[in-house]
């Protein structure tokens, strides 16, 4: 019988660590892939080294082949597991939490969010590989003096680095146009606040804008308008918690803000093509 889940399981990083924990494992390492086929979050931001072998990840309801010699980010907010056969598999990964991250870089994550894998060049491989295994020297050099700064400055250098590939597809900020600053502002704002503010208005106002001006931005820069963004947001936290929990329909209306729960059935049906219902039946089949 399965067990009852009231809410998506979220794995800490190891209070030893102070914040930061880095490894190299392979499939013979058979205890650090325990678990990971089962949907969770993280309370810091994870990052994967695929050096050899294949993994197929499942990230808030989108399937990522990770080949050899690629990078992905997690966010702490996606829910994700392991999906597949694990075989042949060498992959590092590092976490850092948001005390120890440079607040810079912290910024740059939430732009980039939600990140796909980025393959890398051979000569990039090299030089995030190799910034991975002096990270795990200093990581296991617990005696050291500086130890905590040694390890979050190189650590945070090897965040730069991987920021770095995935800038390289986006264009930088001084490249950007009015309109895609102001996309880029509304998605931070919406990302922090899609439970508590609904109406396009509401996000123009905190950005000193006007409502048609904001939506302006956004149709033009992303093909959809400020509420279309909105519901879509909203849409994926329901769907994560009626996929990933057990919690009522009712519960989760109210905890996405929404007190009218016949409203957010309506919408998530309208949003969605089916109800709330048929959509966890549909997906736990």
């Amino acid at each position: 019988m399965r067990k009852k889940v009231t809410s998506i399981p979220v794995n800490p990083i190891d209070e030893s660590s102070g914040g930061i924990f880095i490894a190299r494992a392979s499939l013979k390492d058979v205890n650090a892939f325990d678990g990971l086929e089962q949907s969770h979050r993280h309370d810091y931001h994870m990052f994967l080294l695929q050096e050899e072998g294949t993994i197929f990840m499942e990230i808030d309801f989108q399937e990522y082949e990770i080949k050899p010699w690629s990078v992905m980010y997690i966010h702490p907010s996606q829910v994700h597991r392991m999906r597949g056969a694990i075989e042949n598999i060498t992959a590092s990964g590092w976490a850092i939490d948001n005390e120890n991250l440079n607040p810079e870089y912290l910024k740059l994550l939430e732009d980039i969010t939600p990140a796909r894998p980025v393959s890398l060049a051979g000569e990039t491989f090299s030089i995030i590989s190799d910034t991975v295994s002096l990270c795990i020297r200093f990581f296991e050099r617990k005696q050291e003096r500086l130890y905590r700064s040694l390890l979050k400055d190189s650590c945070n250098a090897l965040v730069a680095l991987v920021i770095s590939q995935y800038l390289g597809e986006y264009k930088s900020a001084d490249k950007l146009s009015r309109f895609e600053m102001v996309t880029r502002a509304f998605r931070a704002m919406l990302e922090r606040n899609f439970i508590t503010l609904k109406k396009p208005a509401e996000y123009a106002q905190s950005l000193h804008i006007s409502a048609s001006y904001l939506n302006e931005c956004v149709k033009n820069t992303t093909g959809y308008s400020v509420s279309y963004h909105i519901q879509q947001r909203v849409m994926l936290e329901a769907k994560r918690l009626l996929y990933h929990s057990d919690k009522s329909v009712k519960e989760i209306a109210f905890e996405l803000g929404y007190a009218d729960y016949p409203y957010f059935s309506r919408l998530f049906a309208k949003a969605t093509g089916m109800s709330a219902l048929a959509f966890r039946r549909k997906n736990r089949e």
